[in-house]
């Protein structure tokens, strides 16, 4: 638009000019106004052919039809291929994510071997070929003469990774030690032959230092010469030596001297020594093994020193030149007659654990245990200038001193005492090196007499990082907090907070005569000044004169079950029956003995978290139990939950499924309960511990004539995931077997864990409630919800994934908490070794007794409680009416007569009289046998 414009303006100019030119009728302007429409015509004419030669040519652009369809079709193949390719490489990348760390440092290990033998076939045997021209353009090219010695650099490098793949940390250190060694030696090599450049050809380059020699020592050259820049390459090569030796320069002449002693040509002092004690250095030469609890006292020390790692082993000889010296001032040889001691043994033991340090050995560790259990009898011998004395034999018997071990560390402090000659062990055995396990309970218990049973080691369970204690986030929430209270004149402070992993609970203390009303009624604006709505506020904390205020975390944290039962609460305790829960808010790890809650009620809607805590509950008993500690019943009404557990010997049935067989399931539990409490009457016993342990010991005996064999009874735990599903098959039955379990079953053994994620008063019923009295509720839709399992609120205000509130028995304020995590692989692993360990032994009476039951109940398909309703109600009215049927129970016309029909079947009532109502056969004191008819029971 902005041409056209300009070209009529111009053209509108160009008609007054000839006006005027007209007017005034000169000559020269004439000239002018008719030359430039003659200037404007050309313009016209030329744009308009440049217009048309360029549609010309643009008109044959398109390729013709059958070439564009073949590069498509070849490019849709190769695209293909890409991807499929591409999808392989991932999925190995995915498959090696999940390879064991040992198996990479080997494979990096052997692919360094492989990288060797190919650069010693390409540099010492002139390798012809592609990879032969590769490994001297690439290798001889940037090392130069020092090709050669490139293979064995990558073979030493790749046997260490074979010897010493359980100590990553120094990869590092050893990384720069020897770039500098190498930088360094290559940049002398090039000075040495003339450090020719780039003028004289790569060929000379190659024949000295190389691309890296020449790169390092060009610039030194030109900047410095020839007299400065070789010392200084020498530094670098000495300062990578001794990263690479991890040997700080103060520690150089004590590290010769070591070589020479292991050379043999320089004799150590500390040997003579040995040899005049009595003691031979190469009689334990294959003692002095590097144990793994050394190793990891020694890299310990290597970090905390930050002078390098040299530090703490300077400070650790002198303290052992110290103690020698004292030693050869107080020892004398001891004569030949006089038996051995346990000064001796000590002065031997002594000698062997400072050679050993001293030589960069590791002694054995009872030598090691020996010298530090008996190093304070002998040093304050040394100081009191004279050897201790052996006490007489009568006043030492009975009264013998406490003996330093490696363990406790405690030597005796009233003087060496006769060590009796077979508590003094024989230096000259060799010991085998023993570790201790994690958790200090029995690995392996006698199960059935004749198999023995190995409980899954927590190493299945992944470890966890370590937790924040403080945050950035954290300190702009106090900082908002203490704006709220100065806003509305709240004399308060924040005091302090305590961080979880889900939320931070801040201490907020009130100043003098502020009601706790106030903190309170602040919630909405608190969440408003922190961008949370999940606020909770505690008032008052319990224990403290102050009120908390918990707000969740912008980073949230896990928790892994492999942390809470390496807790030291759990490895402390050793019950069978201990489960982990999670993390609270002030960071401790909370696990919960089942055998002392003793029922629980898990709650919360869908996704909050209860099955991650159901899958904790029972991978923490196989973790921890055998198949004859603990039992389980197992109920998944979903058939998806617990599939993971089919076939752990654990189980007492197979995973119940149908919710019928679980009504018959919950009251063979019930019978279960009075046979145990039977046998306790029958003994004299209160609890099923007691019983237990009285069996163990063999202090029950059967009455005479018995043929029964007394064992101990296992804990049995019956868990069901979904408790709505129950009670709305069999409402009644599962109400009635639950009740009776709940109030009963604590003393004989049986504990029960009910989950649901449909917390209603039709679910969770007032019986039900009032005999489970621990609750763990995770997060809720509603607070009648909340108050429903808790009998408060609070859950309502949780923010899901994890995040619940355990209120054990006893506990009159919930504790929040992070449910454990445990993941699909680590419960696979578990259930993997608890069923390489034995089958299953199944209880036949669980299941026969379901399977009569839906024989006899066959006719009556599904309506059984329906018509256990109908006959109660027909035979204690004494009034058999089809129409009443519909009123009562709210049913049809068609059901009501079916189930008129079925009580005329089983003689409850009399057959059809019309419009009138049938005689009822049945009085109301005989109820309970129709009842049991009906259910099968009386057949069974």
């Amino acid at each position: 638009m902005a041409s056209r414009t300009s070209g009529k303006g111009s053209q509108s100019t160009a008609g007054t000019s000839k006006k005027r030119a007209g007017q005034s009728g000169g000559a020269a302007k004439k000239t002018a106004a008719k030359k430039a429409p003659a200037k404007k015509a050309p313009a016209k004419k030329s744009a308009a052919p440049a217009k048309k030669a360029a549609a010309k040519k643009a008109a044959p652009a398109p390729a013709p039809n059958p070439t564009s369809g073949v590069y498509r079709a070849v490019r849709a193949v190769w695209m293909g291929t890409a991807r499929a390719v591409a999808a392989m490489f991932r999925g190995i990348g995915r498959g090696a994510k999940g390879l064991d760390p040992a198996h990479r440092k080997d494979g990096s290990a052997l692919l360094l071997l492989a990288l060797a033998l190919i650069v010693a076939a390409g540099t010492w045997s002139n390798l012809d070929g592609p990879v032969g021209s590769l490994v001297e353009m690439l290798v001889t090219g940037a090392f130069g003469r020092l090709d050669l010695v490139v293979p064995i650099l990558l073979g030493t490098i790749a046997a260490r990774l074979i010897l010493h793949p359980e100590r990553p940390e120094a990869n590092g250190r050893i990384v720069i030690g020897l770039s500098a060694l190498v930088i360094g030696v290559l940049g002398q090599v090039h000075i040495a032959c003339g450090a020719p450049g780039r003028g004289q050809g790569t060929e000379a380059i190659q024949d000295a230092g190389g691309l890296i020699g020449w790169a390092v020592s060009r610039p030194l050259i030109y900047l410095m010469g020839d007299v400065l820049a070789v010392p200084l390459l020498v530094l670098l090569t000495v300062f990578g030596l001794l990263v690479v030796t991890a040997t700080p320069v103060a520690a150089i002449p004590q590290r010769l001297r070591q070589l020479g002693v292991r050379l043999g040509l320089v004799r150590d002092d500390e040997d003579a020594y040995a040899s005049e004690a009595g003691y031979d250095a190469g009689e334990y030469a294959d003692e002095w093994r590097e144990t793994p609890a050394r190793r990891a006292r020694r890299t310990s020390l290597a970090k905390e020193d930050p002078d390098g790692a040299g530090g703490s082993e300077r400070a650790e000889e002198e303290a052992l030149r110290k103690r020698r010296r004292s030693r050869r001032s107080s020892s004398t040889q001891p004569p030949l007659d006089r038996p051995m001691d346990a000064v001796d043994v000590a002065a031997a033991a002594a000698a062997s654990l400072d050679g050993a340090v001293l030589h960069g050995v590791q002694p054995s560790p009872l030598v090691a245990g020996l010298s530090s259990g008996i190093s304070g009898e002998r040093e304050d011998g040394a100081a009191s200038g004279g050897v201790p004395v052996a006490r007489d034999a009568d006043k030492e018997s009975g009264t013998s001193g406490a003996r330093g071990t490696a363990a406790g560390g405690k030597g005796r402090k009233d003087g060496a005492g006769e060590a009796d000659p077979a508590q003094v062990p024989d230096l000259t055995r060799p010991v085998t090196e023993t570790s201790e396990p994690l958790p200090p309970r029995a690995e392996q218990l006698q199960l059935s007499g004749d198999i023995t049973y190995s409980l899954p080691s927590l190493e299945l369970l992944e470890r966890g990082g370590p937790g924040k204690t403080r945050s950035a986030a954290n300190d702009a929430v106090v900082d908002s907090l203490t704006k709220v209270f100065t806003e509305f004149k709240v004399d308060a402070a924040v005091t302090g907070f305590t961080r979880g992993p889900t939320v931070t609970r801040y201490v907020v203390e009130l100043g003098p005569a502020v009601k706790v009303e106030r903190i309170t009624a602040l919630t909405k604006n608190i969440a408003y000044a922190v961008a949370s709505p999940d606020v909770r506020i505690i008032s008052p904390i319990p224990g403290k004169s102050a009120v908390g205020i918990e707000i969740p975390n912008s980073d949230r944290e896990m928790v892994n079950l492999g942390d809470v039962l390496r807790s030291a609460d759990s490895v402390g305790d050793d019950h069978p029956m201990l489960v982990g829960l999670g993390k609270d808010v002030e960071g401790g790890y909370v696990a919960a003995n089942l055998a002392t809650m003793p029922h629980v009620l898990v709650a919360g809607a869908t996704g909050s978290g209860k099955s991650s805590c159901i899958n904790c509950l029972i991978t923490s008993v196989m973790a921890r139990a055998t198949p004859d500690d603990v039992r389980m019943v197992l109920v998944d009404p979903k058939r998806v939950e617990l599939t993971a557990y089919e076939g752990i010997p654990h189980l007492i049935t197979p995973i119940i499924t149908n919710p019928k067989r679980a009504a018959e399931a919950l009251q063979w539990v019930v019978r279960e309960m009075d046979l145990r409490y039977d046998d306790l009457a029958a003994y004299g016993f209160r609890h099923i511990d007691d019983f237990n342990a009285a069996v163990r010991k063999g202090k029950v005996k059967e009455p005479a004539g018995s043929e029964r064999e007394l064992k101990p009874y296992p804990y049995l735990l019956v868990i069901v995931d979904e408790l709505a599903d129950l009670m709305m098959v069999a409402p009644r039955d599962v109400e009635d077997s639950i009740v009776r379990i709940t109030q009963l079953a604590r003393a004989a053994g049986i504990h029960l864990v009910l989950a649901t994620q449909r917390p209603s008063v039709d679910v969770v019923t007032g019986l039900i409630k009032a005999n489970v009295p621990s609750r763990l509720a995770f997060a809720t839709s509603s607070l009648a919800d909340s108050r429903v399992i808790l009998d408060q609120a609070g859950a309502e205000k949780l923010i899901g994934k994890g995040d619940g509130l355990f209120l054990p028995m006893g506990a009159n304020k919930p504790t929040r908490m992070q449910g454990a995590y445990v993941t699909e692989a680590e419960v696979e692993a578990v259930v993997a070794h608890c069923k390489a360990q034995m089958a299953p032994v199944f209880r036949e009476d669980v299941t026969v007794g379901s399977s009569k039951k839906k024989e006899i109940d066959e006719e009556i398909g599904d309506d059984l409680d329906l018509l256990c309703q109908a006959a109660e109600l027909v035979v204690s009215t004494q009034f058999g009416s089809t129409s009443m049927l519909q009123r009562k129970l709210r049913v049809g016309f068609a059901k009501a007569g079916r189930l008129m029909d079925l009580m005329e079947s089983r003689g409850v009532v009399g057959p059809s009289e019309g419009s009138k109502a049938r005689d009822v056969l049945v009085k109301p004191d005989e109820l309970d046998g129709v009842l049991d008819v009906i259910r099968g029971k009386a057949h069974s």
